[in-house]
């Protein structure tokens, strides 16, 4: 018996391939904006503690910028499994 795969299995893997990595490419994008809008948050809170007030703000802006983004991966990735499931 032959190892091969027909034109149509391969076809089928190419693409599982490619939906995977775009999985494991929406999971770490999704992380990486998380970690920023993490560290954005903390510094608020410390423009906050020293009462700057304006910085605090600022940075709070930038972290829902970035919960945003992380969002956006999030749905892709459940929409990804919603239509491969």
């Amino acid at each position: 018996m032959s190892n091969t795969e027909t034109p149509i299995k391969k076809e089928q893997s190419a693409n599982s391939t490619a939906e995977n990595k775009k999985g494991i490419d929406n999971h770490i994008q999704a992380a990486k904006h998380l970690e920023e809008a993490s560290k954005h948050h903390l510094d608020a809170a410390k423009h906050h503690e020293v009462g700057d007030h304006e910085k605090a703000a600022a940075s709070t802006i930038k972290a829902q910028g970035h919960t945003t983004l992380a969002n956006e991966h999030q749905k892709e990735d459940a929409k990804h499994h919603a239509l491969n499931n």
